[in-house]
């Protein structure tokens, strides 16, 4: 019925508060409770960004296989057992939905 109702009123059958997946990962990014990347990482468009880990440019370039920035985020100790960047997905603190939508904003960069 409800789509009978979309199809004749010519509502779009997405809801209005849906964004992109790359407006959501920044989001994710930019939240400092959730994401958090700007703790650490200066990124374009964020405030108050940190230092300790590299300015977040030219990601696609970097990492032309979003399958590892995936893996970086979900748990950059496999990689790099010194990191101090925390383990997202690994601990729980992202989920993989998440990552995946954060990792789209990344290579956008």
């Amino acid at each position: 019925m409800l789509v009978a109702l979309v199809v004749l009123t010519g509502l779009p059958a997405h809801p209005a508060w849906a964004q992109s997946p790359v407006a959501d990962g920044q989001k994710l990014a930019f939240d400092r409770g959730k994401g958090n990347c700007l703790t650490c990482h200066v990124i374009k468009g964020g405030d108050l960004p940190g230092t300790i880990g590299p300015e977040l440019k030219d990601l696609k370039a970097k990492y032309p296989d979003r399958n590892e920035l995936v893996a970086i985020l979900f748990d950059e100790t496999k990689r790099n057992p010194q990191t101090m960047m925390p383990p997202f997905g690994r601990n729980r603190i992202l989920t993989e939905q998440e990552i995946n939508a954060i990792v789209d904003f990344l290579q956008t960069l």
